[in-house]
């Protein structure tokens, strides 16, 4: 009896690991600590990978280091031009590149006043101005059912309505369920003030300040902060907004909830 062949270990085929181009919003797992993103860029030879809560982590280019769809490749810096970053807006969406703005369209997204026009233009005007869909501030919405009648809403003229503080019970809430026209939805966010749906971290501060009931909101956020004017406090809230990532999940389910409906079709 002969004993295994010697040479045959020799003879086996290598496990053959594949390359792969580490091409931009590819999604990964590094093997070792099983951190799973996606492809975002490069820095100082490794590959920056981001998951999905925005967290980012730099991982070197080593053989064999990561999974694809569960099987290990290497990956590998694709030419220049495949790695330049897909332009995403400041909502999340992909940029279309080369698509102008369109003629504004019949239907419109009204919301209480110029701050929240403003926010909403900050995050979602790119999208909007690819629709052609014009975001108009009202003053409150206290005579909301008639300037719905004023606009005559219908199938190629619908009209959407981000709504503050629309919480169960709430003036708000009454106000909106007199409106009961099929061509308008009104969504809205629990937040007093549009303010209050910017994440407390990004002005410096752990929660915003309670303010006592009858106590003018705005005025009370600005004592608590030591500014004198609203307007300024609004610059200053305003300036630490540049995505969706700066606001409440509340505001961002509403919004696109309305862009959805005013563009459909």
């Amino acid at each position: 009896m002969y004993g295994e062949d010697v040479l045959k270990a020799q003879w086996r085929r290598k496990r053959v690991v594949p390359e792969v181009d580490a091409e931009i919003d590819l999604v990964v797992e590094d093997a070792d600590s099983g951190f799973c993103g996606a492809v975002v860029g490069f820095e100082l030879g490794a590959v920056v990978l981001e998951d999905r809560f925005g967290k980012r982590r730099n991982f070197p280019l080593t053989p064999a280091a990561f999974l694809l769809d569960g099987k290990a490749v290497t990956l590998r810096k694709p030419p220049v031009e495949k790695t330049q970053a897909r332009r995403i807006t400041a909502s999340g969406s992909i940029a279309v590149a080369g698509v102008q703005a369109q003629v504004a369209k019949a239907s419109r997204i009204w919301v209480e006043g110029i701050h929240d026009a403003a926010l909403v233009e900050r995050i979602w005007g790119d999208d909007l101005r690819i629709e052609g869909v014009v975001v108009e501030p009202l003053d409150g919405i206290d005579d909301l059912q008639a300037a719905v009648a004023a606009f005559g809403p219908g199938r190629e003229r619908r009209l959407g309505v981000l709504v503050d503080h629309l919480v169960p019970g709430s003036k708000e809430s009454r106000i909106v369920a007199a409106v009961k026209d099929p061509n308008v939805l009104i969504t809205g966010h629990p937040y007093v003030d549009i303010w209050q749906a910017v994440r407390p971290d990004r002005v410096g501060i752990k929660k915003w300040p309670v303010i006592p009931p009858g106590r003018n909101w705005k005025e009370g956020v600005c004592e608590a902060f030591g500014v004198r004017e609203p307007a300024d406090m609004w610059r200053r809230i305003l300036r630490e907004v540049s995505s969706y990532k700066d606001v409440e999940t509340p505001l961002i389910n509403s919004m696109e909830r309305l862009i959805d409906f005013v563009t459909v079709g």
